[in-house]
Order: C-alpha cells, then sequence, then structure tokens
C-alpha cells in the first residue's frame, strides 16, 4: 500500500479514537455530575485549558521531530516574569511588553536548539538543565514577594474576554466551513494521486457530525457568556500550525527528520537549522501560554509554568495521537488531547477528588496512548 495512504488512515484513525475517547469521558463525568455538560462549566473547560493546550501544540511539533523539551513550563514562567517586570515596574505598553517576552522566550529556545544541534547532547539533557536555570531566573525576577501584579487592561482581557453571540455563531460557521474545505481538498488531492478515497456520503456524514458537534458547543457557550477569546486565540495557533506542518517546506523537513534522521540528511534537508527552528518555535509558544496564565492570574508568580505542567503537555500531546518515537502526529490533536486531559481534570475537581486522583488518572491515561502508539507502530512493521 502506498506509504501516504498509510499514513493518512493511520493520522484519521487517530483523531476518531480520541474523539471517541473525549465523547465516553464526557459521557462518564455527565452521569456522574449532571453540572458537566452545562454551558458555564464547559466554559470553564475551555479557559482552563488554554495555557495546556497551548503547551501541547508545540510540544507537538517537537515531539514529530523527534526530540522533547523539558524546559516549556519554565519558559512560560520566566517569560510571564518578564511581562510583569516591563508593565508593572518600567510602564511599558502592553504590546510592547508581550512582543519582548515572545522575543525571549524565541531566543531562549534559539539557545537550547544551538547546543543540541551543534554539540550534540540529547535534548532531554538541554532542556531539563535550562527547566532548572529558567526556573531560577523567574525565582530572581518575581523577587521574594512572590507575584508581580498585573494591573493592565488590556493584558488582564486577553484571559478574561468572551465573543458576543453573533460572532461566536460567526466562528462556528467558519469552523465548519474550514472543516469541511480541509476534507474537500485532501480528498481532491487523492484522487489526483489515484488513491482510495471515502465515499461522498462517508465524506458528508463526517462533516455534518462536526457541524452538529460544533453548533450544539456555540449554542451552550453563548447561553453562558459566549466562547472565550482566549479558546479562539488556541484555535488560531493550532491552524496556523497545522498549515506551518502540512503546506511548508519546513513542517515536511520536520516530518523527514523525525522519521529518519540520518536519511533527512543525506536527502539535503538542512537537520541542524530545522532542529534550531522547532525549538525557537516550541519556546515562543510556551512565552505565549505564559502571557495567557499570567493574564488568567492577573499577575506573574513563582509558581506560574511549575508543577506537573511540562508533563501534562506531553501526556495531552501523545493522547491526541503524537508519536514519541517522531515522524507521526497532527497539530490539531494537541487541542484534542488538551481537552481529553482537561476534561478528566475538570471533572474529578467537580466530583471533589485531590490532586493525588487527578495525577494517578492522567498517568494512566497517558500509559494506555503510549501502549496503542507502539503497538501500532509493531502492526504497521509487519
Amino acid at each position: 500500500m502506498n506509504p501516504s495512504a498509510v499514513w493518512t488512515r493511520t493520522a484519521a484513525s487517530g483523531t476518531a479514537t480520541v474523539v471517541l475517547g473525549l465523547v465516553v469521558v464526557w459521557g462518564f463525568f455527565q452521569s456522574l455530575n449532571d453540572n458537566f455538560l452545562s454551558a458555564r462549566n464547559l466554559s470553564n473547560l475551555l479557559l482552563q485549558i488554554a495555557v495546556l493546550g497551548t503547551l501541547a501544540v508545540g510540544m507537538v511539533i517537537v515531539l514529530i521531530l523527534g526530540e522533547i523539551d523539558l524546559s516549556i513550563g519554565a519558559i512560560a514562567g520566566v517569560s510571564a516574569a518578564v511581562l510583569a517586570q516591563l508593565i508593572t515596574g518600567h510602564g511599558w505598553p502592553a504590546w510592547a511588553a508581550i512582543a519582548s517576552a515572545l522575543l525571549l522566550g524565541a531566543a531562549i529556545g534559539v539557545l537550547h536548539g544551538t547546543i543540541i544541534a551543534a554539540v550534540g547532547i540529547p535534548s532531554f539533557i538541554i532542556t531539563l538543565a535550562g527547566l532548572l536555570v529558567w526556573q531560577g531566573v523567574q525565582l530572581w525576577l518575581v523577587g521574594d514577594g512572590g507575584q508581580i501584579p498585573i494591573r493592565d487592561s488590556a493584558i488582564r482581557s486577553i484571559a478574561s474576554s468572551y465573543l458576543v453571540p453573533a460572532f461566536g455563531w460567526v466562528l462556528a460557521v467558519l469552523v465548519i466551513a474550514g472543516f469541511a474545505g480541509v476534507r474537500l481538498l485532501r480528498r481532491t488531492r487523492r484522487v489526483r494521486n489515484q488513491l482510495a478515497v471515502r465515499t461522498p456520503a462517508a465524506e458528508a456524514a463526517t462533516v455534518a457530525g462536526v457541524a452538529v458537534v460544533v453548533l450544539a458547543i456555540t449554542w451552550t457557550l453563548n447561553s453562558y457568556f459566549g466562547i472565550p477569546w482566549v479558546f479562539v486565540l488556541l484555535l488560531g495557533l493550532a491552524a496556523a500550525g497545522g498549515v506551518l506542518m502540512t503546506g511548508t517546506n519546513f513542517g515536511r523537513h520536520v516530518y523527514a527528520i523525525g522519521g529518519n534522521r540520518e536519511a533527512a540528511r543525506r536527502a539535503g534537508i538542512p537537520v541542524r537549522r530545522t532542529v534550531v527552528l522547532v525549538f525557537a518555535l516550541i519556546s515562543a509558544i510556551a512565552a505565549l501560554a505564559g502571557i495567557i496564565e499570567a493574564s488568567r492570574q492577573f499577575s506573574a508568580s513563582n509558581a506560574l509554568g511549575g508543577g506537573t505542567l511540562q508533563l501534562n503537555a506531553i501526556a495531552a500531546a501523545v493522547i491526541g495521537g503524537t508519536s514519541l518515537f517522531g515522524g507521526r502526529g497532527r497539530v490539531h490533536q494537541a487541542v484534542l488531547g488538551a481537552l481529553v486531559v482537561g476534561s478528566v481534570q475538570n471533572g474529578l475537581d467537580l466530583l471533589g477528588e485531590p490532586a493525588a486522583v487527578k495525577n494517578i488518572a492522567t498517568g494512566v491515561i497517558l500509559v494506555v496512548a503510549v501502549v496503542l502508539d507502539a503497538l501500532g507502530r509493531r502492526r504497521r512493521a509487519l
């Protein structure tokens, strides 16, 4: 069978499995607590996964490369601290502080990527060292007070604003139209390459199913405050990442390097440069996550970006269907994985379960996802 056909079928199957798992999770918690699928809780869920989903988008890209980044939580924390210092301590306008925080994140990524690519040290070691270094810088920037309050209204509104209902419906229509357009383009490309395609009826049923879910969620959220603006930002980031990874030479190079680094090098792909660019990208995305979390908390604190955040980002990427072995994954799977992880944690919160139970549940789901990935790789190798 043509490798492209195998890849497309595998990706579609993986996404369908995650969606089915999400439906099961939602149904389970709704049966235990009637408030789980309420408009208020769904809105809170989307706010809660904004940071996790943002980090997971970057993690998907670096995992496809066949690398890993353990420092993204610390980068988010130090970027938020710089943002708060520039706004509160030096009176910078919001746009300049945000740009500076993003540039700092990208610069950190360039540093990490350059060491990894030039010296050949495993990314696990370099980013683990980065985790310790940037956490220390974050503690130094925040100071003895433990947090820096942010009173700038533009920053605070990032994670506390909602689309008005009319714009929510417009967004829903655009999402449905975009999904249908992507399916149509993919079908046209496969027909042109003489690959197997689904029947028109099956494609129409898929689009109709997505449309029903999107419209139902939009209606539910509009009955509360509306769609959180920060979730729109996450969807935009995932869409941009998807275009970057599937529609550009850079994205194709990342997939090639993750699939077989030596073969990619021999094919003339600039491996070192691509590695540096990927780490710069994921660090800039981590800085964006730090900005979002600072907006949610109205401050930059010592705890921002700490705990199990980066581990949950890895879990979200893998649960969404991205392979830990490199060369396989889709950016939109980051959002699905974040929804699964966030839904489990949110549901356990509603049931009054402690943090220990949430960590155990997330770990079990991660192990299941990795086992399924390993079994799938073994089956395709036969």
